[in-house]
């Protein structure tokens, strides 16, 4: 289902948020291993906020087409209390103490958290080829790549485990992935999406988007 065919089933009822984050959860345990599209996964911190949503929704506070949406952020983005490795060794044990302006804005949203994925190692990259946490799998073919630096975020969209995902383009990164694993993904313009919080490759090029 697209987001806005899953908005309207949240709001009609005939799904949960905590459902949807159940069935995301599950196709992670399914697919992943073959896929290595995630970093890191907070099953407890996804099932939480999945729940506050539903209650929010209840009650008439809806934010909007992303509210109860599950999604993933490509770990460059900084988000507080969930470890953001930049897909290198050296950052393996780094948990932010704040958002990035990208996660902020999504979480106003209602959009809800499950985890990081994997990528270039700090997005210097288009193979997603990662030598500290493995190589993630385009999922038309696993003996391919999926391209990167944003390859986890399109592998992982890609293969049905979210509806969207976010990446960052300095050179590509979210254009190659979408090209090579046959998903949308957008470049927006310079500057519209704050880059605080997220792990620079190129200042004056960083672009943050979603895929």
């Amino acid at each position: 289902m697209t987001i806005l065919e899953l908005a309207d089933a949240l709001r009609a009822k005939r799904i949960s948020s905590l459902e949807l984050m159940r069935e995301t959860l599950d196709r992670i345990a399914r697919d992943n291993q073959r896929l290595n599209a995630f970093i890191t996964v907070d099953v407890e911190a996804a099932l939480a906020r999945a729940s506050a949503m539903d209650a929010e929704l209840s009650h008439g506070i809806d934010r909007g087409p992303l509210h109860g949406i599950p999604f993933a952020h490509k770990d460059l983005v900084y988000t507080k209390g969930i470890r953001t490795t930049g897909g290198s060794k050296i950052f393996a044990g780094f948990v932010p103490d704040h958002d990035a302006d990208i996660a902020v804005n999504l979480n106003n949203a209602g959009a809800v958290l499950v985890g990081k994925t994997n990528l270039h190692e700090f997005a210097y990259g288009i193979t997603s080829t990662n030598p500290h946490f493995g190589a993630v799998r385009n999922p038309w073919d696993t003996e391919r790549i999926p391209g990167g630096s944003s390859g986890g975020s399109g592998a992982a969209v890609a293969a049905g485990i979210l509806p969207f995902a976010t990446g960052t383009d300095t050179g590509g990164s979210i254009r190659i992935p979408a090209s090579f694993c046959g998903v949308t993904g957008l470049k927006p313009t310079f500057g519209l999406i704050g880059k605080r919080g997220v792990m620079p490759l190129g200042w004056t090029m960083d672009h943050m988007g979603p895929i």
